[in-house]
């Protein structure tokens, strides 16, 4: 009866057809138009006068010119998606209609749609102050959801020139980060969808999302976030204690259950890291999904997508110091294939060897290779030994060229990328070596003197002086333990040499001693957000922690005798009689044991100052 009736009151209240009032409107009887504009903006317009309206509308597009601009924003303020199937049936009806006759409206209509791709907000004032923005109809955010694409696919199929109109609206209406996670949550998902129909916005939805990400990454420094986890886990800590002491055992198990042990499971004590969390886990979850059809690798759609990530890495990831988590996209899409990894690695190295590129470019390259061999248990032994050939020899050539001239100093500024090289092979020869070395000891050791450390550590330019002590003690010890070379005549001379940099800032003067002059990261440094972290834990080389035993013999040689003994026995060529060398035997270094899948430690943990 209310669909029937609409129609007559509609003719009576405005006394015509819509295209009369729109022709009264031309000749300046505005009377019925704003009637008509009063009406539809009424929060309590019914399915039947909505859809008999945008039949009119659809039929009388042609006087929707932009002079009736304001009569188009209401009607794209309608509240289409939460109404009947009828009435969002003729609504994308209308769309594709509007936006094919008069593509003046078309960022109108595409702004309306991408604000849809957030829940609906819902004001909780509390102390005069809005505490929420979450949605209030969480069964039909989907299926309004599904809606907003098949409207952005409309208009798409009506007007070509869209996605150039539409990739400046995406980053418009991209959330602030500090909105709730559901939000961003639901954002980053229907842009990642937006990709799978209009694929010529790929690249930069991916480089919008990872710009996005990239800002949370380093606004949350992984000391932060571990403070915040040791935070919570001792309040919750407190509140199980205080717990028991109130209520019974029976009554202790169903809070403890609930309040304490849940939400530690699954969430971030950081509220930044916990949105950081959710969106990894959604672009690791859309790069599985791309190159995967019906449960198989697709080569095809995992290069292509490949090459956009490496774009994106290229423009954002490489000229970021110190990001912890998000450059994880490229270790996750290498593991799907070896040729991949293979691939980022002689990516890397070419950016590595090109005098072109900035240093610090060069130096964040090597800083890649190094912690990409080390912690990437897909790449098999003999890819990381092709790739410690290619940067030993550059080093070996490096050295060349400039151990006789003018510049054959020790010198962060002339010679970074050299120094963070060495330190990337240093640091892949800590992790890999029980690897080079196992199944034939002696040709292991055979290819690993084939190396010549002993050239690059004693050469003037004197890498072990630069690079992070805890991978040069930890070198030292593994090439002392397998006679390759003894570093620590020259570790105790720098040591020596070493003078604290006194700096005068306002708050008077500051002794600072400068551990890492490279200023070096190693980027695959353990992954801590929780949910995503199950993701890349699989394919993820942990370190593994040295037994008490093989512990004290690669710790004698640095604290054995004084370093006048050590520089003797090194220069009369004898090897120290002590427990600190192994001898070579097929089971001289198997005595490692493997620390166990909750550790989440580095090499750093292990021998971070240099003996003084």
């Amino acid at each position: 009866d209310e669909f029937i009736s609409s129609p007559p009151r509609k003719t009576v209240r405005f006394g015509g057809t819509l295209t009369d009032i729109l022709l009264k409107y031309e000749k300046g009887d505005t009377t019925d138009f704003e009637l008509l504009k009063h009406q539809l903006s009424d929060p309590d317009i019914k399915d039947a006068q909505i859809i008999n309206w945008l039949h009119e509308f659809r039929a009388s597009v042609a006087y929707l010119t932009k002079e009736l601009e304001q009569l188009v924003n209401i009607l794209l303020k309608l509240p289409w998606l939460r109404r009947s199937r009828e009435v969002v049936e003729e609504y994308l009806g209308f769309l594709g209609n509007l936006v094919s006759a008069q593509t003046v409206h078309l960022r109108p209509c595409l702004r309306m749609i991408v604000s849809q791709f957030v829940p609906p907000r819902i004001t909780i004032r509390e102390d005069d102050v809005d505490i929420s923005d979450s949605d209030d109809d969480d069964e039909n955010i989907s299926e309004n959801f599904n809606t907003c694409h098949r409207a952005l696919q409309t208009v798409a199929g009506y007007v070509p020139s869209t996605p150039q109109f539409l990739m400046p609206i995406l980053v418009e209406f991209f959330p602030f980060i500090n909105k709730s996670e559901r939000t961003l949550e639901c954002y980053v998902h229907n842009l990642l969808r937006v990709t799978v129909y209009l694929p010529t916005l790929r690249l930069q939805i991916l480089e919008l999302i990872i710009e996005k990400l990239l800002k949370l990454d380093v606004s949350t420094p992984q000391q932060d976030i571990e403070d915040a986890e040791e935070a919570a886990n001792n309040s919750a800590s407190e509140e199980k204690s205080t717990e028991e002491g109130l209520f019974d055992m029976e009554e202790d198990e169903d809070r403890k259950g609930n309040k304490v042990v849940s939400p530690s499971i699954e969430r971030m004590a950081h509220p930044l890291a916990e949105r950081l969390d959710i969106l990894m886990t959604i672009l690791f979850s859309y790069i599985k999904d791309v190159c995967h059809v019906d449960g198989k690798l697709d080569i095809s759609n995992t290069k292509d997508l490949y090459r956009d990530l490496v774009s994106v890495f290229d423009k954002l990831i490489l000229p970021t110091h110190a990001s912890c988590h998000v450059q994880y996209f490229m270790f996750y899409i290498c593991g799907f294939k070896l040729g991949l990894a293979e691939a980022f690695l002689d990516h890397l190295w070419k950016k590595l060897q090109d005098p072109n590129n900035p240093s610090v470019i060069r130096q964040t390259a090597g800083s890649y290779i190094g912690s990409f061999l080390a912690r990437a248990k897909f790449i098999p032994i003999v890819t990381v030994k092709a790739c410690m050939d290619l940067l030993v020899n550059w080093l070996h050539k490096y050295i060349d060229n400039q151990d006789t001239g003018a510049n054959a100093y020790c010198d962060v500024a002339l010679h970074g990328p050299f120094y963070s090289t060495c330190q990337a092979v240093f640091y892949t020869l800590v992790f890999r070596h029980k690897q080079l070395l196992d199944g034939n000891l002696r040709k292991g050791l055979s290819y690993l003197q084939s190396l010549n450390f002993e050239r690059i550590v004693m050469c003037q330019l004197n890498p072990l002086k630069i690079c992070i002590p805890s991978v040069v003690n930890l070198f030292a010890a593994i090439t002392r333990k397998y006679q390759l070379v003894f570093c620590y005549t020259i570790i105790e001379r720098n040591n020596r040499q070493f003078i604290p940099v006194v700096r005068s800032g306002t708050g008077g003067d500051l002794i600072q001693t400068c551990t890492n002059p490279l200023d070096s990261f190693f980027p695959f440094d353990p992954y801590i957000l929780k949910r995503s972290k199950k993701t890349i834990d699989p394919m993820y080389q942990f370190w593994e922690e040295l037994s008490a035993e093989d512990l004290e013999n690669l710790k004698k040689p640095i604290k054995q005798g004084t370093s006048e003994d050590e520089d003797d026995d090194f220069l009369k060529g004898e090897t120290p009689q002590n427990d600190g060398v192994v001898g070579i035997a097929p089971n001289s270094y198997e005595s490692n044991t493997r620390s166990p899948v909750s550790s989440i430690g580095s090499p750093a943990d292990c021998y971070v100052p240099y003996p003084l």
